[in-house]
């Protein structure tokens, strides 16, 4: 990055911090904190180790050192300002989770276009609030767009403060399904005793209620819905790809579906014992469609730093914007996350890695030379080092 493009872009920044109203995290002088300045060389250089007294009020600081990325610690401690993490006596920490498009197994890097990439996020974003709402009844959550390439959701909830990593490191287990034992789903339901037996019988259920069991279950009944739907020799085959399901088996499961579809709709999967086969298979499918892919790290490290609502993100010149539950549906990263201060008016730049930019609600296919844009995509063109700001 250029000089002039380097004193552009910081110079904006503070115009913004300048009009902007930055709401710190709560008990913000009990955290660390950290931010990267607009240094000149290829790399970054993180400042750390500061305490809120360090910086002094958080707009006064922004407005004045107009940084590149700003961060805080999920961590609170006695002396946050201590340059050794053992000398900062930690107290407690939020639980921190981070979604990255660029680790999503659905996306396709090098294909898949931001704003694709950032819609697959918000995808995955919806399954992690399903976890930390339904099977946990977290209640105290934040949730932020991370201005870059995904999501951030912080839990504030008192149970979660003093946790250790081990104990984080079990959420986390369970929202990638990692370790997830087909067994453990399952639970067995006395029926009425048939003739020559001595005890009741028993059926093995899949808990349609909540949970991985529920996620399963919904996994399953989505295939047999298709396989019903289908002639039968592609439903067929298409259980035929199933590790040992032959065509006995295939036509058994179908034709038990078919007949007990309202049993098996309740949860019970020993309608019969093929059905009961591909279930315990279906599982592993289950996990790959419904997990979150979170970045693990992030939420077992209790000192990590994570970036500030309400600040600028360097690499994009987007909003780091808090999100209202409410609101998810409708938010559009690449279009509310846009700061006020970059519309409106447009400055000149050198195209240096020409290509799409969708912005704003707009698109732009640029070719690598001198071009007049609206500021927020030559801002996002700079930040990501594909563009200079051209001489006056």
């Amino acid at each position: 990055m250029e000089q002039r493009t380097r004193t552009y872009l910081k110079g904006r920044f503070g115009d913004h911090y300048r009009q902007a109203s930055v709401t710190p995290p709560p008990a913000a002088n009990e955290r660390e904190w950290g931010y990267i300045p607009w240094t000149e060389g290829p790399g970054e250089t993180m400042i750390r180790h500061e305490s809120l007294l360090d910086l002094g009020d958080i707009e006064g600081f922004l407005g004045r050192d107009r940084p590149r990325h700003v961060y805080f610690s999920a961590g609170r401690y006695d002396d946050p300002g201590a340059s050794q993490m053992s000398e900062k006596g930690w107290r407690s920490s939020d639980l921190v989770f981070d979604l990255d498009a660029d680790h999503l197994p659905s996306v396709t890097l090098g294909e898949d276009s931001y704003a694709e990439m950032l819609a697959k996020c918000q995808d995955a974003l919806r399954r992690l609030l399903d976890f930390l709402e339904d099977d946990f009844g977290f209640e105290d959550l934040t949730i932020v767009f991370s201005g870059g390439r995904g999501y951030h959701v912080h839990v504030r909830d008192e149970g979660i403060q003093t946790l250790e990593r081990n104990a984080r490191r079990e959420i986390v287990d369970y929202v990638r399904g990692i370790g997830l034992e087909f067994e453990e789903l399952v639970s067995a339901e006395a029926v009425a005793g048939t003739a020559g037996r001595s005890s009741p019988a028993q059926k093995r259920l899949l808990d349609t209620s909540g949970g991985w069991s529920a996620r399963a279950h919904r996994q399953l009944l989505s295939l047999f819905d298709d396989l019903l739907a289908m002639d039968e020799d592609d439903a067929v085959a298409r259980l035929r790809e199933y590790d040992r399901i032959g065509e006995g088996k295939a036509k058994a499961a179908l034709t038990a579906a078919r007949t007990n579809y309202d049993e098996l709709e309740a949860g019970n999967i020993d309608v019969h014992p093929a059905v009961f086969q591909i279930a315990k298979l279906v599982v592993h499918e289950a996990v790959a469609a419904d997990n979150a892919p979170i970045d693990e790290p992030v939420t077992t490290d209790t000192n990590r730093l994570i970036r500030l609502p309400g600040s600028l993100h360097g690499g994009s010149g987007l909003a780091v914007r808090r999100i209202d539950r409410d609101e998810l549906g409708d938010f559009d990263p690449l279009v509310d996350a846009v700061p006020e201060t970059f519309r409106g008016h447009e400055i000149t730049v050198e195209v240096t890695d020409g290509g799409l930019v969708e912005l704003d609600g707009d698109s732009f296919t640029l070719e690598e030379r001198e071009v007049t844009v609206p500021e927020a995509v030559g801002v996002f063109l700079m930040v990501r080092g594909r563009a200079e700001k051209s001489q006056e």
